[in-house]
């Protein structure tokens, strides 16, 4: 493919019909509506009357919500509400990394990308897939932002570690293309992100300018073989990291410096040379969210914002401000920043998309009835099914397992957690869930907080104890860099001091590398996630109820640490 879209060929595959009416809406709209169809705007609430005005005002071309904590039904009303307001059909997206549970409440989370991984069986990423797009179709969602296709090189890397499916290009394909076939299944329009790829350094785009080292020869073995397989596949969008490709930028303009270098939302050479030209993409191309440091980083954001457009790049993913951002991109096109065959080519691609998933005919609106599938028996069950398959005995090197409370019945429970001002994943709420599983078993449970230091007599713990379960479940997101296990205080109570004494079971319930903080652990597991199926199918391996099938990769030896192992 060349510079310019084709609306008859992949992904749009469009019917004459089809592409008149994409040449027909752009033709009857005014500057200022489409200007306003190059922003996704993001609401952090559901209300419709604000919606419905700032669509009226701006004129925006999709839309992102309160998703994850939000009730399946306000998702519904709040859709139901852009429908009837928007004179264009409107984009509407979610971020389902994990199933149902990044769309709504309600929505069931099935496996994250590791998750996936340490399944082996594709099967469970399409039944990610699968809750995922069905979640979505039935509150009037059209549009996926996931799955990730980051290769997970680097293992410091926690932006992407429990998010990317693998540390090579073919394994990352066998499940992110199982997981686009149960999106594609319930008609949602598809993304991948981050292009040019994250997962090869520790850093976070978030926080600043991401870079991908990677040469240009060890590019097109990786990602550029993922991205050259699901453009083929006939994938709808590809969303941009702020990230760098120094070594390719340069490829493409030799005369380039490191002062040159930019994000490839900004990097025409990316965008156009490479990815349109090299890669053959055709298809809409949106940047990633618009106030990470990695943008900002570049240039003032009044060039920015129309300069990712003049990149190509068709849509900028959310405002900072309404007023000032769409007054910068107006200006940017006033300007000549924009052109006019730029920004009609951006058009013909948003407006394609919106074609191709049938949104001018008036599909995609859902039914009440249809929200039953929310939550339902189906989804429950592919979610056992992935985390049986899924949870995955790193280690245990000294045999402590199983454990059971015939064997072990008193139990020291220890619980890691982390509170972020205004982070948005909850820290601590799996703590009295947990204690409920373990007792519902037969397990005699004692809650050990660790805001203590390491002290008081020994004889006295192996009295009292017969195992220590630490249950880690850390998350947190754009808060720092690269995130390790932070103590509760110093020489906190929480290390496992106790090693030699009575079996501890560690077990990590998100990111998948903490045996660099804990590597005198003999037994750990990953389990990936923190709901009550996961915690109770955790609980019944322990017990030797249920086998272990997950597989890890290599990279939770944190780089080949000795110690990790033994």
């Amino acid at each position: 493919m060349g510079e310019f879209v084709d609306l008859k060929a992949k992904p749009y595959n469009l019917s004459d019909e089809d592409v008149a009416w994409v040449e027909d809406t752009i033709a009857g709209m005014s500057i200022e509506e489409k200007i306003g169809q190059l922003f996704i705007s993001h609401n952090r609430n559901l209300d419709v009357d604000e919606a419905q005005e700032k669509i009226s005002k701006y004129h925006y071309g999709g839309q992102r919500y309160k998703d994850a904590g939000s009730a399946a039904r306000d998702v519904f009303d709040f859709t139901t509400g852009l429908r009837e307001v928007a004179k264009i059909p409107m984009l509407v997206a979610a971020n389902c990394d994990n199933g149902g549970d990044g769309a709504c409440e309600e929505g069931v989370y099935v496996a994250s990308g590791a998750a996936c991984e340490a399944s082996g069986d594709e099967n469970v990423s399409y039944g990610a897939g699968l809750v995922a797009g069905e979640t979505c179709r039935a509150i009037g969602v059209n549009w996926n932002f996931d799955p990730c296709v980051d290769i997970l090189y680097n293992w410091r890397n926690t932006i992407v570690n429990t998010r990317a499916y693998g540390t090579d290009a073919d394994t990352v394909l066998k499940h992110t293309r199982a997981y686009l076939r149960g999106i594609t299944e319930n008609g949602l329009a598809t993304c991948v992100k981050h292009f040019p790829g994250d997962g090869t350094e520790e850093r976070d785009q978030h926080l600043i300018l991401g870079v991908n080292e990677l040469s240009v020869e060890e590019w097109e073995e990786s990602f550029g073989k993922v991205y050259r397989t699901l453009i083929d596949d006939g994938l709808h969008s590809i969303m941009v990291g702020h990230i760098a490709l120094p070594e390719y930028s340069k490829k493409l303009r030799p005369e380039f410096t490191d002062d040159d270098i930019m994000p490839a939302t900004l990097a025409p050479e990316l965008l156009t040379d490479l990815l349109k030209g090299q890669l053959g993409w055709n298809g809409l191309t949106i940047t990633d969210a618009s106030h990470m440091i990695g943008f900002a980083a570049a240039m003032k954001r009044k060039d920015a914002v129309p300069g990712c457009i003049a990149a190509g790049c068709d849509m900028l993913l959310f405002f900072r401000d309404e007023d000032e951002d769409y007054e910068s991109m107006l200006q940017g096109y006033k300007d000549g920043v924009i052109t006019d065959e730029r920004l009609h080519d951006a058009l013909r691609r948003i407006l394609g998309v919106k074609a191709s998933i049938g949104l001018h005919k008036g599909e995609h609106v859902p039914t009440e009835e249809g929200l039953s599938v929310i939550g339902s028996e189906k989804h429950l069950e592919i979610a056992r099914d992935a985390a049986d398959k899924a949870i995955t005995l790193v280690k245990n090197t000294q045999d402590q397992l199983p454990i059971t409370p015939k064997t072990h019945p008193r139990i020291e429970l220890r619980y890691l957690s982390m509170e972020e001002a205004g982070g948005i994943y909850a820290a601590g709420g799996a703590l009295d869930m947990i204690k409920e599983e373990l007792e519902a078993v037969g397990f005699q449970i004692t809650y050990a907080p660790g805001n203590m230091r390491i002290g008081g007599k020994v004889s006295d713990y192996v009295r009292d104890f017969d195992a220590t379960f630490t249950f880690c479940d850390l998350r947190g997101y754009a808060s720092e860099n690269a995130y390790r296990i932070r103590w509760a205080n110093p020489m906190s109570a929480d290390i496992p001091w106790q090693v030699w004494e009575k079996p501890v079971v560690f077990i990590g319930m998100n990111w998948t590398t903490h045996l660099y903080d804990v590597p005198m652990v003999k037994t750990f597991i990953n389990s990936y996630k923190n709901t009550r199926e996961v915690v109770r199918q955790t609980i019944q391996k322990i017990m030797g109820e249920s086998e272990f099938k997950g597989t890890p990769n290599e990279l939770v030896w944190c780089g080949g640490l000795w110690e990790a192992k033994r």
